[in-house]
C-alpha cells in the first residue's frame, strides 16, 4: 500500500458535517513516511486528480488501491494553532517525487536481497 490510512466519507463523518477523506495514520517506514511530505491529519482532496468528493468510505478506499505506481496527492495542510479551533491551509498539489519513486528501488532491493540468499542457501 501506500502507507498511511484514511478516516472520513459521507458514511462516516471524521469531523461533523464534513464528508471528506483525512490521512489518519502514517506506517513508520512506509511510502508516505519515507516520502516525508503527508502528514497525520491531511485532508487528501484528490488522488492523481479524481476529487474526493461526496464518497462513501469504502469509495475512497478503492481509489486509493487502485491508485498505481504513481501517485499524485492534492492535499490540505492541517494547522495547529495554540488556541482555537484547527484550521486547513491551502489546497496546494503534493510536489516532489512520486511515491513510486520510494517503493520501485526499495521492493527492488528486497528482491535482490532475497534472490542471494536463496541462492546462497542452495549452495550450502
Amino acid at each position: 500500500g501506500l502507507g498511511f490510512n484514511i478516516v472520513g466519507g459521507t458514511d462516516q463523518q471524521y469531523i461533523a458535517n464534513d464528508n471528506s477523506i483525512y490521512v489518519s495514520w502514517i506506517k513508520k517506514d512506509g511510502a508516505a513516511y519515507l516520502d516525508g511530505r503527508l502528514q497525520e491529519g491531511d485532508k487528501i482532496l484528490a488522488i492523481n486528480g479524481k476529487e474526493l468528493k461526496d464518497l462513501r468510505h469504502r469509495d475512497a478506499v478503492e481509489l486509493f488501491r487502485n491508485a498505481g505506481c504513481y501517485v499524485s496527492l492534492k492535499i490540505q495542510r492541517r494547522l495547529q494553532p495554540q488556541n482555537g479551533p484547527v484550521g486547513y491551509q491551502g489546497d496546494g498539489e503534493s510536489g516532489g517525487l512520486p511515491l513510486a519513486a520510494i517503493l520501485v528501488p526499495g521492493l527492488a532491493l528486497a528482491a535482490t536481497a532475497v534472490w542471494i540468499l536463496l541462492r546462497y542457501r542452495q549452495r550450502m
